[in-house]
Formats: C-alpha cells, sequence, structure tokens
C-alpha cells in the first residue's frame, strides 16, 4: 500500500514541477509570438497611435508596440548587417520601402483571432495594408492545442493515480477488517463504542500517507536535481533548483496533504463499506 502511495505521491509532485516547466515554457512561446499590423505609406502618425490606443483598451489585447517608418528602416538595417547587396539596394533606393506597423501580443493566444477581426473592421481597411494573423495562424492553434492537451492530459492523469492509491489503501484496510473479525466482534459485545472501533482504521490510513509523503519526497529530491540542468539548457528562464528552495514548505505540506488525504479517503471508504458498526 505504502509502495503505491508512494508512487503515486512521486507522480504527483512531478506533475506539479512539470506544470511550472509547462506554464513557463508556454509564457516563454506565447511572448515570442505575436502578430503584425502594417498601415499604408499614406496612413499618418496619428491615425495609427489612435488605432494603437484603441487596441490598448480592448480586453484581449496584452501590448500593441508601435514601429515607425524611420525605425522600421533602422532595424531592417541592423538586422542586415553584414549583407552589403542588401544595404547597398536600400541605400540606392530614394524613399523608405518599408511600412509603419503594430506589433500585437494577446493575453490568451486564442484571442488573436478576435484581435484580427477587429483589425478587419470597415472602417480601418483604409489605412491597414497588411494583418500577418493568417501567417501566424497555424503556429497560434497548434500553441493553443498544446496549452488544452497538457491541462487535460495533467488532470487526468494525477486522477487516475489518485484513484489507484485510494483503492490500494482501501483494499488493504478492508483486509485488515477481515482479519480482525473475531476481535472486532469480541469488542462490540463488551461495549465499545463505533468510534473506538472504526478509529484505528482511519489512522492506519493517515499512518500509509504520512510515509508514503515523506519518503515520496525524499526520493522527489535527486530526481528533481537530475533533471534541473537538463531544463534550464532547454528552457534557460527555468531554474528548478531555485524554484525547489524557495518552495520547499509548500511543496513537502502538499505532497503530505495528497497523500493523507488518500489515506483519509480510502479508510473511510473502507469502514463504512465494511465495518458495519
Amino acid at each position: 500500500t505504502i509502495g503505491i502511495m508512494i508512487l503515486a505521491a512521486v507522480v504527483f509532485e512531478g506533475l506539479i514541477i512539470f506544470n511550472v516547466v509547462g506554464k513557463n515554457a508556454i509564457t516563454v512561446i506565447q511572448e515570442k509570438i505575436d502578430i503584425s499590423v502594417y498601415f499604408r505609406s499614406n496612413a499618418s502618425e496619428d491615425a495609427v497611435l489612435n488605432i494603437k490606443r484603441s487596441l490598448e483598451e480592448l480586453d484581449e489585447v496584452k501590448d500593441a508596440r508601435y514601429i515607425s517608418r524611420e525605425q522600421a528602416l533602422e532595424e531592417f538595417k541592423v538586422r542586415h548587417a553584414g549583407e552589403e547587396t542588401v544595404i547597398q539596394t536600400l541605400n540606392e533606393l530614394e524613399t523608405n520601402p518599408l511600412l509603419a506597423s503594430l506589433n500585437i501580443k494577446a493575453k490568451d493566444p486564442r484571442k488573436y483571432a478576435t484581435i484580427a477581426a477587429y483589425l478587419e473592421t470597415e472602417n480601418l481597411k483604409d489605412l491597414i495594408e497588411k494583418v500577418t494573423y493568417a501567417e501566424n495562424q497555424v503556429v497560434i492553434d497548434r500553441l493553443v492545442s498544446i496549452i488544452d492537451t497538457f491541462r487535460s492530459g495533467g488532470i487526468t492523469l494525477t486522477v487516475f493515480l489518485a484513484f489507484l492509491a485510494v483503492m490500494v489503501t482501501f483494499t488493504t484496510i478492508r483486509l485488515a477488517i477481515f482479519s480482525a473479525s473475531d476481535q472486532l466482534s469480541i469488542m462490540r459485545l463488551v461495549g465499545a463504542s463505533n468510534s473506538f472501533i472504526r478509529g484505528p482504521y482511519i489512522v492506519e490510513g493517515v499512518f500509509y500517507g504520512f510515509i508514503a509523503g515523506i519518503v515520496s519526497f525524499l526520493i522527489f529530491i535527486p530526481i528533481l536535481n537530475y533533471t534541473s540542468p537538463y531544463i534550464v539548457s532547454f528552457i534557460p528562464e527555468i531554474d528548478l533548483s531555485v524554484y525547489f528552495r524557495t518552495e520547499f514548505l509548500s511543496l513537502l505540506f502538499s505532497q503530505l496533504l495528497f497523500c493523507i488525504g488518500l489515506g483519509v479517503v480510502s479508510g473511510i471508504i473502507a469502514v463504512r463499506r465494511y465495518l458495519h458498526v
């Protein structure tokens, strides 16, 4: 029973860490995804800034960054600094060929479609040359799919393992009740109260949970130390060793709460089902 609960608890703790890594990874990816709106060359800067302000008032928009034609030209030259042909061609042009634009980030990647629809309204068509949502839609939809799969998969696995741990603990306590049937009969005959008879089995579930919580937490520490460098090399923004030191007590508490909760639930179910007192 303790072994199965340890397995469930290690996976539970792993899901907590995986959730932290996943959320941070998704945040990093989201920061790199945006849609750009390019304005016609005859659109005035005031008109563009008015659109920027109207976008920032939308609940779906996290940030809207304005890039003027001059700034776009400077950034283009920096990106292509080593390409002499590109720079030479650009210098030969009499006018700036680049357009003013807005880079828009949404609070939720699902909201890019709403923002794109807003930009396609009739009163903005004369000012807007192009919106890049269609070009980025595949990447955005894939990100949304990853987020949804991650959330549903983590919840499903946690529920399954919790159910498995409850059933194993439930079975163990049921066998303990059956093996002690003679003693229970004697206890009833001498007038033992229901709570006195039931109590030890609930405490047994708590004991299983407490031991499993401590052992699984000790097992998880070297696993975390081993995997942390690989995660840092993959996502530099996430340092699990720092997170673990910062959240040590809360992680230990959640582990114990999870395991003891499984033990108590298992004990209560077994007692109600098989201990007819």
